[in-house]
């Protein structure tokens, strides 16, 4: 059987997107949708702008969004999914590619999702960090016990998490993980604790758009970051959506449950590699590749 993966923010690149639009006019007519559906050119930015340009939160989450989907589209009979998962961000292209999503609904939820993110990031100085050569368990137990608000954030594969919360929180509980014996504790160059409490008034704001927003029945079933398992209810996947922000990222648990229910390929739809690199991490048999244009 057949997974489909998509990535989530961190994977974007100067020029991602340009060889798409210059070689589909199904692409094309995508992009130029998406340039006016946001209000501002995101094509002159992903194609012509600097890396500095395409981290701003407002243009990472709908370019990555937009090379994902794009690409699954133009992939033709290649892609052909039994069943779909996204990283974070990802989920949102997923769940566009299943058909739970329009093209435009799904792009309206991630600016949307974006904006209200870098709202909850201004109201409090947080951030993230990773955290490699850990078990889960103690990641968890030093995050439980530092004072503050510090948690689990995104289990990636074994022995590679990422914790969230307050910046003195985060800093306390990286030189105690360093204690517990962690290879690294390396605090990340990000604005924002994402996947932890300190979301809580994004959510709240995407909540509302999400309730607001038509989903179909899936065309295959989506495994989702909240919850792991295949999911085919557009009720529970609304409320999986929802609960996304300020709950842990389970990638570790979801690809060990697709391998679990026959998943023997894994196709990464979008920029980058690290999902092909996780997926490896956590099933070394897995075969994993790159979606193409076709």
């Amino acid at each position: 059987m057949k997974a489909f993966v998509f990535p989530g923010q961190g994977a974007q690149f100067s020029g991602m997107g340009k060889d798409l639009y210059e070689a589909s006019a199904q692409a094309q007519e995508l992009f130029e949708e998406a340039n006016d559906i946001l209000g501002f050119s995101i094509t002159d930015i992903m194609f012509e702008g600097s890396a500095e340009d395409l981290k701003e939160t407002k243009v990472t989450q709908p370019a990555i969004f937009l090379h994902s989907v794009i690409l699954s589209q133009v992939m033709g009979k290649a892609f052909v999914p039994d069943m779909v998962a996204g990283h974070s961000l990802g989920e949102f292209s997923a769940l566009v590619a299943n058909g739970t999503l329009t093209f435009q609904d799904g792009l309206k939820l991630v600016s949307q999702r974006a904006l209200a993110m870098q709202k909850a990031c201004e109201l409090q100085q947080s951030t993230m960090a990773a955290v490699l050569g850990l078990e889960d368990a103690v990641v968890e137990r030093v995050c439980a016990e530092t004072p503050g608000i510090v948690v689990a954030a995104n289990y990636n594969c074994p022995g590679q998490l990422v914790i969230s919360g307050e910046v003195e929180a985060v800093n306390t509980a990286c030189e105690a993980l360093k204690a517990a014996g962690a290879r690294r504790a390396l605090v990340l160059p990000v604005g924002g604790a994402f996947h932890s409490p300190l979301m809580e008034p994004a959510r709240e704001e995407l909540a509302a758009a999400i309730e607001q927003t038509p989903f179909s029945a899936p065309r295959c079933p989506v495994y989702q970051n909240v919850t792991t398992t295949a999911v085919t209810d557009t009720s529970e996947i609304r409320q999986n959506l929802i609960a996304q922000l300020t709950a842990p990222v389970k990638w570790t648990q979801s690809v060990q449950q697709m391998v679990a229910d026959g998943a023997t390929e894994f196709v990464e739809v979008g920029p980058g590699k690290v999902l092909q690199g996780l997926v490896r991490k956590i099933h070394p048999e897995a075969i994993t590749s790159s979606g193409e244009i076709g």
